[in-house]
């Protein structure tokens, strides 16, 4: 029976422990010492107050364990009982379980642990265990698939563990729960009290926000399961509240900044559409208004133009360039590769020269007296629109007006080379864009100091590309379709994944497929290679082949680089596709399609994994890039989706993206709301909150204007 000893006090802890604050080492915790110290560490646990923020996976609810007579099928329980017996897996068989038979006077069951042999060493008749998992039924009899066990041991802390929400916490090898729980309860009754609550009063009662030591009491050891949701949702509002003060304190920074004005009277940009061939659509006549509205303003523009693949960014760019050039300013356009800047110069080329303006390159490509040339008529404003690579921002690139800065596929570049580029001219305006969507919540955690604007909709002619899976059993009729696109006057893509733990193995795979595809299926049509160990210039020579019509298949080990256009393709073939991300995938398809013709993508793929299969499956039912986002967002988690890890932004102790898309709106409401009112949190009832934010985001973002 669980022990009816009540429960110490809020704020209990020896006096030592109390009188060093949230601040104290762990090492110097009652029951931790050195050795336990640095499995704390493992988690990220240095201090008392680091381990506060460490919330459990979940509360199981031992008020009222689950009796083993009323365990059904299917449902997945918290049960208790005495261990009646042990049998291990028989000898060389390691794949059946271990079973234990449980018994509490309701009845018997039998539990089950897959995989944990060592179990048998551990377990012994008489024990008492809580085990939570699934019953299921095998053989005609019920079993419970255990994820979770505990022993229970007769000791003064027995109220921690059972007859009530019990906290399950994320553990590292070398930590247990019941020690840890018994240490976090230590934690919390000495050190929840002296946390200074960051946020002022006012912003608490409009939000509904416990203070900070009955949330964490509350996220920790609460009464009820609505006690723990109200601890772990006022926790995740400061996550996500003091990752959008800094962002706003960016975006202030820079609304301070003055910039240049730049309304003219819109007669170049008249000019290019009236050249257009169609309309633009609503959502290009949507952004366009946003970035000239901003265009006009005093201020610089740092604005996000989102959109799909082919949903028309350019020409929308396109006007951006000619209203500074109409103002009297420059632009210049900088782009992740050197094919990609040489397709924006080509497509800019096309749309500005006939209004009289000139357009230059400028890349490591270009050498000599031809990069002297552009690097003069730059400096001396001949040359109003440049595109170009990192070249752009390299020692020895002058303007003479810089006053419109666009960089495409901005996740290519660091936040260093986007401000160095803008430091080329006097707080020009910034326009970043990309084909990537990403989700709302990702968006503006990610983008937070941007404005965002989204291009949702695909321009006239544009048709959906089709998408089939395939097994490896269809190889012969897809080669027989690819050879019937070809007769028609199409061109393919083949592309292979290239994973850095097997490139060797993956590289030489597409090696001998090209060679193969040359040699047999298609010896009457030409077959070009592409992958990473060629050198630029001779990637650049097959991908101009290509996009010349020299090359009929193109096999590729490197994913084809995004925004690269060639309308006469009209197949994209994945080999092995489950091994390809989401968004990877979705990038890929958008290669193809980009001309009049119908156009498809076949993921050749053996999809084994659930995570592979539902890839596989968003694919192929549908081509909306912002639902895949959504998608892959949920598969991958938002710390791996886009490289998030590395973005510089600071980590989240308890909020979650996928879970908290809501509150995440809140916060950024009283963020932008806080800084507006107070620009340097400087008055008494936000310093505390200022000192909080200024240690979150220390080495990740110059703050110094509330330093």
């Amino acid at each position: 029976m669980p022990s009816t000893k009540p429960p110490r006090p809020h704020g209990s802890g020896t006096a030592s422990e109390r009188a060093r604050g949230p601040r104290t080492p762990l090492q110097y915790v009652k029951g931790v010492g050195p050795q336990r110290a640095k499995l704390l560490g493992r988690l990220s646990l240095e201090t008392a107050e680091d381990a506060l923020w460490h919330l459990p996976l979940r509360h199981e609810d031992r008020s009222h364990l689950t009796p083993l007579r009323a365990i059904t099928p299917g449902e997945a329980r918290t049960c208790a009982g005495t261990i009646l017996g042990v049998s291990p897996p028989p000898r060389g068989r390691p794949r059946l379980p271990l079973i234990v038979t449980l018994g509490d006077g309701t009845g018997r069951l039998n539990a089950v642990w897959f995989g944990q042999p060592y179990l048998e060493r551990v377990f012994e008749r008489g024990q008492r265990l809580i085990v939570h998992g699934k019953a299921v039924a095998k053989d005609g009899r019920l079993q419970l698939q255990v994820k979770d066990h505990e022993i229970v041991e007769d000791d003064d802390d027995e109220t921690i563990h059972t007859g009530r929400l019990v906290p399950v916490y994320p553990l590292t090898q070398g930590l247990t729960q019941r020690p840890f729980r018994a240490l976090m309860k230590r934690l919390v009754d000495a050190y929840a009290d002296q946390v200074e609550d960051p946020l002022p009063e006012p912003l608490r009662i409009r939000r509904r926000l416990a203070p900070i030591a009955r949330a964490l009491r509350a996220g920790h050891f609460p009464g009820t399961e609505a006690e723990a949701a109200q601890g772990r949702r006022r926790l995740a509002f400061e996550d996500l509240l003091l990752l959008q003060l800094g962002l706003a304190i960016r975006r202030n920074r820079e609304g301070r900044r003055r910039g240049v004005a730049m309304n003219p009277p819109g007669v170049l940009a008249r000019g290019l559409r009236e050249s257009l061939p169609y309309r633009l659509t609503a959502a290009q006549e949507r952004v366009w208004r946003e970035i000239r509205t901003d265009m006009a303003e005093p201020y610089p523009m740092n604005r996000l133009l989102q959109g799909d693949v082919g949903s028309g960014k350019t020409v929308v760019a396109a006007l951006a360039i000619l209203t500074a050039l109409e103002a009297g300013h420059q632009a210049a356009l900088m782009a992740p590769t050197e094919i990609l800047a040489e397709q924006h110069l080509m497509t800019l080329t096309g749309l500005l020269e006939p209004l009289g303006v000139r357009v230059g390159l400028l890349t490591n490509a270009v050498k000599g007296r031809t990069r002297q040339g552009v690097l003069a008529a730059v400096e001396a404003g001949e040359i109003g629109c440049v595109v170009g690579t990192h070249a752009l921002v390299q020692e020895g690139v002058s303007f003479h007006r810089l006053g419109l800065a666009v960089v495409d596929e901005q996740h290519r570049f660091g936040v260093a080379q986007r401000a160095t580029l803008r430091g080329k001219g006097e707080s020009p305006d910034v326009l970043v864009m990309t084909a990537t969507p990403i989700p709302r919540t990702l968006a503006l955690t990610l983008y937070g100091d941007l404005d965002v604007s989204v291009l949702d909709e695909l321009p006239p002619g544009r048709t959906p590309v089709r998408t089939y899976a395939r097994p490896e059993q269809s190889r012969p009729q897809i080669y027989a379709f690819l050879r019937q696109q070809i007769q028609a006057g199409r061109q393919i893509y083949v592309v292979y994944p290239l994973v850095e733990e097997s490139e060797v193995s993956d590289l030489g795979a597409a090696v001998a497929m090209a060679e193969r595809l040359q040699r047999d299926e298609f010896a009457d049509l030409r077959v070009g290679l592409l992958h990473g160990r060629m050198s630029v210039q001779d990637k650049e020579q097959v991908m101009r082949a290509f996009r010349d019509g020299a090359i009929h298949i193109l096999v590729s080990t490197t994913v084809i680089e995004v925004g690269i256009d060639v309308p006469n393709a009209s197949v994209m073939l994945v080999e092995d596709a489950e091994r390809f991300g989401l968004s990877q995938l979705h990038q890929l398809r958008g290669r193809v399609g980009r001309g009049p013709w119908k156009s498809y993508c076949i993921l050749l793929t053996g999809a084994s994994s659930d995570d592979a299969r539902r890839r596989i499956e968003a694919m192929t039912t549908t081509g909306d890039g912002f639902r895949i986002a959504e998608v892959d967002l949920g598969l991958r988690g938002p710390g791996d989706f886009f490289g998030t890890r590395q973005s510089g932004l600071p980590a989240f102790r308890v909020a979650d993206l996928l879970r908290d898309a809501a509150l995440l709106e809140e916060a950024r409401q009283e963020a932008f709301g806080l800084v507006a009112a107070d620009p340097g949190l400087v008055e008494p009832e936000h310093r505390a909150l200022r000192a909080v934010l200024l240690a979150r985001w220390r080495g990740k973002l110059d703050l110094a204007s509330v330093g």
